[in-house]
């Protein structure tokens, strides 16, 4: 029983024991310790404030990478517009440029063919003219008194002329 009723030396001993520890801790390490868990708190509370601000940044570079996406978007679609306008421009005017040079060449062909056909047409009427000649300086140089033979006569002529 000497264990639960110690003696009054033992009690005064372990009450100064205690006393001077006490006051060596509040002295010594209980400022190191509130101090320590003054810094830790105001540590915790920056960490708050900078993941705050960090979270606030992050959604608002998202959002500006939102929006630069879609100014991509409507830029890719503006260029694809314009490529598609050039491209019907450039196909337009190769028709219209082809069927230019179509009509271009039908005129040639034409006047061409024309040309041809008034030197063919000039052509035939020389030669009508000539066999015209011929066939009157044979009539001419045969005086016929007769009428019927002087038909007759042409007829026989113009049966033995080759046209050409």
């Amino acid at each position: 029983m000497e264990l639960l009723s110690p003696a009054l030396g033992l009690l005064v001993w372990t009450l100064l024991a205690f006393l001077v520890v006490f006051f060596i801790l509040k002295s010594k390490a209980w400022p190191a310790i509130l101090k320590g868990l003054k810094d830790r708190e105001q540590g915790i509370a920056d960490s708050l404030a900078t993941a705050e601000k960090v979270k606030a940044e992050m959604a608002q570079l998202k959002n500006e990478n939102e929006a630069l996406m879609a100014q991509a978007r409507e830029e890719r679609a503006q260029m694809l517009r314009e490529a598609k306008e050039t491209k019907d421009k450039i196909v337009n005017d190769a028709k219209e440029q082809a069927k230019a040079e179509a009509s271009k060449i039908v005129a040639d062909a034409m006047a061409s063919i024309e040309n041809q056909k008034m030197a063919a047409i000039t052509d035939v009427k020389n030669q009508i003219g000539i066999l015209v000649i011929q066939v009157s300086e044979k009539v001419l140089r045969r005086e016929l008194s007769d009428k019927a033979d002087q038909e007759k006569y042409i007829k026989e002529l113009t049966s033995e002329v080759k046209l050409n």
